[in-house]
């Protein structure tokens, strides 16, 4: 908590100008911000909402000018008031704080500030002079005292753009951005601010569960923009140039032959740690116990929902970058940490994933009993089917445990592999299923029968094989700690289930074995690595760790931004021996923990447009095979898609008392058209 002195926040004026700081009360307006790096505290902050000085020595006029130099810059120059208004604003108020006489009165530059809010077409102008306002309306003493100091101030800080889907992304995608080029017809573009983030793209585009869209303020409107099928149309079109490809000449010069790096596992964390180190200039192994990259992206998402060719195009990016895989080498058998460190590896990142399946803690459960399996192992034999393999065929009823994407993935397999009838069993309501809502409605769509508020007590075999599972109703309780509804056993309802296949998809496990006690990792009570979440790093020095083997079962986009993280703060521990400090992190993190995107009304009112979807084949074609359900959307579909975006840019800066120092940048660069 701070002591606010002066200052505009969400139409709240406060006025402490005058008083002795210690008579000033803390302000509960915004919570942690009294540093914003070790020892360098907040002076002030401006944002959409106003701006709050904490330090009665901050120069206002030039704070002002450094927020407005901000938007400025950063103008799309689609529209006149937001890119001459803001330029004629910032000319103005650098004149003032120069102690020079501007081109108009202090009237003026307010009106020109007031019509580029409510003018401008995207929430940058509309909101970047939020701030500017609030001085002129309540503080214009405060900036013609500012205007008459003779010496230009010094003062020191930051500025940075965001908007609301950009912060809830875990990659921070530039969305925004990659759906403007686009509109302007310049696909290829769209698709480099996407790569530089990560190279799986068009991946990304298909089973992405696109936090990013769930915080689209046109969801205020009418529905969000789509912004997954916009990214896998840029994606699939430049594939169908025949130009999605990469080269050793598209990576920084090649840094020292003895900086080598190895990346444990070649899943999406893997992957994209491996991607951005290559594009950095080192030299990276990747270590992969099976025979294929991709992990459980590859051996875990139906080819209905992620064609495979399409994803080994895009884990290839890694040899193109001359990166090397070294396949079928498994960790604890083949190698360990130590025995890399002793081959020259100066670091290594562990991308272990979670292979092995959880059971299901009923009674009578035997993993080795026929008829029962887990949805991993379900996973893979439906992988080794589809690539003909191992051929397979289901007949009778099949009854899938759990309610995340997993457990949808093995029902909607299991019907496309002949079974009779598919259930999936789920203790808790369907508002409580942590699956994506489009693969629980797609469930539906192909006749899966679901099974609410239910669990399996016990299993019943005979002669060594499945015969019935027992099931129970379960009743709710009251809410807990996290805001959701417990559920316990409803005495007296228990029942037998006729069950010729169970499936166990309730969680997954890191595999024990790969990790020994001389290795030195720290592991938590459920086996999965201790990292600093931060900085990805691992109780052993050198040795960093992302993915699902850190965070649990997780998303897609999750382990990537586990594996760029990483590939950041390896580089970092490379060149200076330690992670550098990094500015764009924390001041995200400000407003995370101040929900300063959580908005709930539009500036300006907007017409309401038709969101495009996906074409779907029709349930019943699509129940037969393993083809890619989700078509593809026009040219025509996605420019208009595009225009549904508003640009929902936000402009935050800080004054501090020192120097911000420089940390890792915030992306890697890859060619804008590869």
């Amino acid at each position: 908590m701070a002591r606010v002195h002066y200052g505009v926040w969400n139409g709240v004026v406060h006025n402490n100008r005058g008083i002795t700081p210690i008579d000033i009360p803390i302000s509960s307006e915004l919570s942690g911000i009294d540093t914003f790096n070790e020892g360098n505290h907040i002076r002030a902050f401006f944002g959409d909402k106003g701006f709050l000085v904490f330090d009665p020595g901050v120069n206002l006029l030039d704070a002002l000018w450094r927020h407005m130099a901000k938007a400025a810059q950063e103008s799309c120059g689609k529209c006149t008031p937001c890119r001459v208004g803001t330029r004629l604003v910032l000319n103005a108020l650098d004149q003032l704080r120069q102690g020079k006489k501007p081109p108009g009165s202090w009237d003026e530059i307010r009106m020109l500030a007031e019509q580029i809010r409510s003018t401008s077409l995207c929430g940058l102008g509309q909101t970047c002079a939020t701030a500017l306002l609030g001085a002129f309306d309540h503080f214009r003493g405060k900036l013609e005292e500012d205007a008459l100091t003779s010496q230009m101030p010094q003062q020191y800080g930051m500025a940075y753009m965001t908007s609301p889907c950009i912060e809830a992304c875990p990659s921070k995608v530039d969305v925004p951005s990659s759906i403007s080029y686009l509109r302007n017809g310049k696909p290829t573009h769209s698709l480099g601010v996407i790569l530089q983030k990560y190279p799986m793209a068009a991946t990304c585009g298909r089973v992405c569960l696109h936090f990013c869209e769930m915080a689209c303020r046109r969801n205020l409107v009418d529905e969000a923009v789509n912004i997954k099928s916009l990214k896998r149309y840029v994606a699939d079109y430049q594939r169908s140039l025949n130009t999605y490809s990469f080269s050793k000449s598209m990576a920084a010069p090649a840094q020292p032959p003895n900086l080598r790096v190895a990346v444990i596992g070649a899943g999406p964390a893997g992957i994209n740690c491996a991607y951005h180190l290559l594009l950095k200039g080192y030299h990276v192994d990747v270590l992969e116990s099976s025979q294929q990259a991709g992990g459980m992206a590859e051996r875990g998402i139906p080819s209905y929902r992620l064609p495979k060719e399409i994803l080994k195009s895009e884990t290839d990016t890694i040899e193109s970058l001359g990166g090397k895989f070294r396949y079928g080498m498994t960790m604890g058998r083949d190698f360990s940490i130590n025995s890399l460190f002793d081959l020259g590896y100066k670091s290594i990142f562990l991308a272990l994933g979670c292979s092995q399946g959880a059971l299901l803690g009923s009674a009578g459960e035997d993993p080795s009993l026929e008829g029962y399996v887990s949805g991993i192992d379900f996973l893979l034999q439906v992988h080794k089917h589809v690539d003909g393999t191992r051929p397979m065929r289901l007949s009778g009823d099949v009854v899938v445990v759990g309610g995340g994407n997993v457990a949808m993935d093995c029902a909607r397999s299991a019907i496309r592999l002949g079974a009779d009838r598919v259930h999936i069993i789920y203790r808790r309501t369907r508002e409580d299923m942590p699956a994506d809502s489009e693969e629980i409605a797609a469930a539906e769509k192909e006749g899966i029968l679901f099974h609410y508020l239910t669990h399996p007590t016990r299993i019943v075999p005979e002669n060594g094989r499945l015969k019935e599972i027992e099931l129970v109703a379960m009743r709710q309780t009251a809410l807990d700690p996290s805001g959701r509804r417990g559920v316990e056993p409803d005495p007296g309802t228990d029942r037998l289930f006729k069950c010729d296949l169970l499936i166990a998809a309730i969680g997954q496990q890191v595999d024990r074995a790969a990790l020994t006690p001389e290795d030195n990792i720290k592991v938590n009570k459920r086996g999965l690595i201790e990292v600093d979440h931060s900085t990805q790093a691992t109780s052993r020095a050198g040795v960093f760790a992302g993915g699902d083997c850190t965070l649990g079962p997780a998303t897609l986009i999750h382990a990537m931004t586990n594996g760029l993280n990483a590939a950041r703060c390896i580089d970092d521990y490379l060149h200076y021996g330690r992670v550098r400090f990094s500015p764009v992190n924390r001041i995200s993190q400000i407003l995370k923990d101040n929900e300063m995107l959580a908005n709930e009304c539009m500036e300006v009112p907007v017409k309401s447009q038709v969101r495009v979807h996906h074409p779907e084949l029709d349930p019943e074609v699509r129940r037969q095979m393993f083809g890619e359900v989700e078509q593809p959307i026009t040219a025509t579909q996605a420019y208009a898609e595009a225009e549904r975006c508003m640009r929902c840019y936000r402009v935050y800066s800080v004054i501090t008392e020192s120097p911000i120092p420089e940390g890792h940048t915030l992306e890697t660069q890859p060619p804008a058209a590869p």
